[in-house]
């Protein structure tokens, strides 16, 4: 066989899976990742970065009865890929035993992808990223009270995935993303304080304009200047759309199958019942046409779907892949996510909370004292109980109205009353792949002087 760099991911995968059987695996997947990545960073107009990287991975997950091994190379000569299957084999027949693992049956495979438009399918020229990042830092260092700059980024990256199995699955498609960021500093000495802005695309034009994205950075951080502190208090919170995300990143987190079928989740004993207000949907969409996580099938083959995973406030199911599945007695939700060294786990893809019908100047307008959350530092989070403590900063809020500045304090409360007592605005924008509106949670604790 002559090197096989060259060759199709597919039939690459298909053979590897091929040879895995012939060597003693009674079944085996094989997992091809491909990347390709321009980036460049400046700081005070200075280039300090331009670097192009490749990479070509391939995974190989082998099963002997219920025994289970992965292994993984960047070599795909035909002599490397001889002794990765040769080690992989060995390996399966000196683990323990694992009654929950296996591959998904026909049934379940995806037949068909769909075409989600993923790939934008020019390569920007290392001119044009260039011209993007010196577009964002000029437009953030020109906002009055800018003084410096932590630097500015422009990205591009696409990816090639092929999956195979011998369950009869075949499957490949290809994504790009393309990025700017920008973070300066406002004020001097230690009145300086700073902050950012950024955005992502699967297709370059639909980025926001970089100098869009300075602008912002710049006036967000002049916002921050003189801020104060605030008394330990109970008020309204409400959450900026650039971190109300976080709340529903904390939502799949505690109902991934993996943490249910531990039984190390706060909402291991809550399907079915009503979380949210009954006016809340959140859904997974792994099929929105350039969403920035879709996927024409998950990492086992497996046909996946739009999901309301809370319908009118109520819990309708766990995040679920073939393993946690089977632990559970269900069956799978598509939900597995994969790279070439680990095997499968549940995560979610596009997953947003539906707008609400209030402006965000309606849901602030209510509030006679409150917080505005902009910013949140750590990860205070505990999956088993559902208590919540973040740093924070933002704006105090007063008769309505965003006022001064806040910084250096703590929100406080627990997730399963945080659920119950939000309200999204009507402003939602797909713009992370995790996506929320702006959200008011009434009633959590602000914990500062």
């Amino acid at each position: 066989m002559s090197d096989t760099a060259v060759r199709d991911p597919l039939a690459l995968a298909e053979d590897l899976i091929v040879r895995a059987k012939k060597a003693g695996a009674d079944a085996a997947d094989a997992l091809y990742f491909e990347s390709v990545s321009l980036r460049h960073s400046q700081r005070l107009g200075e280039i300090e970065k331009l670097e192009r990287s490749e990479a070509q991975d391939l995974g190989l997950r082998v099963f002997i009865g219920q025994r289970q091994a992965i292994v993984s190379t960047t070599d795909h000569g035909d002599a490397a890929l001889s002794e990765l299957i040769e080690r992989a084999v060995a390996m399966a027949r000196a683990v323990p035993e694992d009654p929950h693992i296996g591959l998904a049956p026909p049934e379940l495979l995806a037949a068909e992808t769909q075409d989600l438009d993923l790939i934008d399918t020019e390569e920007p020229a290392p001119e044009a990223l260039i011209e993007r990042a010196r577009a964002a830092e000029d437009a953030a260092r020109a906002i009055a009270g800018i003084t410096n700059s932590e630097g500015a980024d422009a990205s591009w990256g696409s990816a090639h995935v092929a999956l195979a199995a011998s369950n009869g699955f075949g499957g490949t498609y290809r994504s790009s993303r393309h990025s700017v960021a920008v973070a300066v500093l406002a004020g001097e000495g230690l009145a300086m304080q700073r902050d950012y802005d950024w955005a992502s695309a699967v297709h370059g034009g639909d980025l926001p304009s970089a100098a869009e994205i300075g602008r912002s950075a710049g006036e967000r951080a002049v916002r921050r200047l003189n801020p104060r502190k605030v008394k330990t208090t109970k008020v309204p919170v409400v959450y900026d759309p650039r971190v109300a995300g976080g709340l529903l990143g904390h939502l799949s987190s505690a109902i991934s199958g993996s943490a249910i079928a531990r039984g190390t989740s706060f909402l291991k004993d809550k399907m079915g019942e009503r979380l949210f207000d009954p006016a809340i949907t959140i859904v997974d969409d792994p099929h929105r046409k350039r969403g920035l996580r879709s996927k024409p099938f998950d990492g086992e083959g497996v046909r996946a779907k739009r999901r309301a995973i809370i319908d009118k406030g109520k819990l309708t199911t766990w995040l679920l892949d073939l393993r946690s599945a089977h632990q559970l007695g269900l069956q799978t939700t598509g939900h597995a996510a994969r790279d070439t060294t680990a095997p499968p786990s549940p995560s979610a893809t596009n997953l947003s909370m539906e707008p609400g019908t209030l402006s965000r100047d309606e849901l602030i307008g209510a509030i006679t004292d409150g917080f505005y959350i902009t910013e949140l530092i750590g990860f205070g989070v505990n999956g088993v109980t559902g208590d919540y403590s973040r740093g924070a900063a933002g704006f105090w809020i007063e008769n309505g109205e965003l006022t001064y500045p806040v910084s250096e304090v703590t929100v406080a409360g627990n997730l399963l009353e945080m659920f119950a007592n939000l309200t999204p605005a009507n402003d939602l924008v797909f713009r992370y792949g995790v996506d929320a509106p702006t959200i008011r949670i009434d009633g959590m604790t602000v914990a500062g002087a």
